[in-house]
Formats: C-alpha cells, structure tokens, sequence
C-alpha cells in the first residue's frame, strides 16, 4: 500500500460491527490485498470465518477452542484466557508487516472484559507497521484507543429480536 495504514473501530451495542468490518475484509481481499484475521472470543467456527478461510490472500489465524462466554468463565478461565489473547497479539505483531490488512475481531469487547491487556493493545496499535489498516471491533472502546484511530463508527441498537428473547441464528448473527 502507498499509504500509511488507518486504523478503523467499529464499536457499539448493534448488530453488524463484524460484518462491517468482514465487508471491509472483502473489499481488501478482492483487490489483491494480504489479509491477516484473528477473532477474540469466538471459536473457530464462524459462517464469515468458513469463507474466509477458502480465499488465496486471507490468512485466519486459529483461536482459542471452546470459548465460553466471560460470564460462564472461573476466574482461573479468565486468566487462562487472557494469557491466550495476550500472547496471540504478540504473535500477530510479528506477523503482522507481511500483511496489509489487519482484523482484530472482538479485540475491544476482549479488551472490556479483562481478557486482553488494553495498554498491549494501545502499544501494538501505537508501533504497527506503517502501511498496515486495522480493523477492530467490539462493544465498547477505551478513550486511548478511540484517540489512535482514524476512522471510528458506532453501531447503535434500535430494535434487535434479542430484546424479546429471541436466540441469535446461524447464518444471519454468527
């Protein structure tokens, strides 16, 4: 890329922060573009992932197996978990300058709930290589990483089928 990389937030209690940042994937993907994925607190078996995975210039890194909503999580979990994330962006940082573009996935929600050091993540964002865009997502963003950021958009709930009880569907929320 010519440019130097932006970093972009996609953040909010609505639905469509990863399939914003997923179209936005597909965009760089489509014009020839390396792509690096990795996704916080999710297992590795997504519809969006599934695709992904079958596309020449994007590379998923692996996650965690069996994740467990924070809330079902000893705290021993938790911890367990934490360690995961955190030595996994330390790994995609070295990664990091063979690709373009870089999908950080539930990195702000990891971030919110304790499961990923926030101050790696403002450093990491801080020193990236120079022509990488990133993407993160999540509910809620930290004032030091808003500040990093180039682009910030906030999806906000209106109406969601949640509200009424109504479970999340394969293929449309996952």
């Amino acid at each position: 890329m010519t440019d130097t990389g932006r970093i972009h937030i996609y953040y909010g209690n609505g639905k469509g922060k990863t399939t914003a940042a997923m179209g936005l994937v597909m965009r760089a993907a489509g014009t020839g573009l390396r792509v690096l994925v990795f996704q916080f607190l999710k297992d590795n078996t997504s519809g969006e992932r599934i695709v992904l995975e079958g596309l020449d210039n994007v590379t998923c890194l692996p996650g965690k197996e069996n994740v467990k909503f924070s809330r079902q999580m000893s705290s021993g979990e938790k911890e367990e978990v934490k360690r995961y994330n955190n030595k996994a962006l330390d790994e995609i940082a070295k990664l990091a300058a063979s690709f373009d573009v870089l999908l950080l996935d539930e990195s702000l929600c990891a971030v919110k709930l304790g499961l990923l050091n926030g101050d790696k993540l403002s450093g990491f964002l801080q020193h990236k290589p120079r022509g990488l865009e990133v993407i993160l997502t999540g509910h809620a963003v930290s004032e030091k990483v808003q500040a990093l950021a180039d682009y910030v958009t906030e999806i906000r709930k209106v109406k969601h089928p949640y509200d009424k009880g109504v479970s999340s569907r394969q293929g449309i929320e996952y």
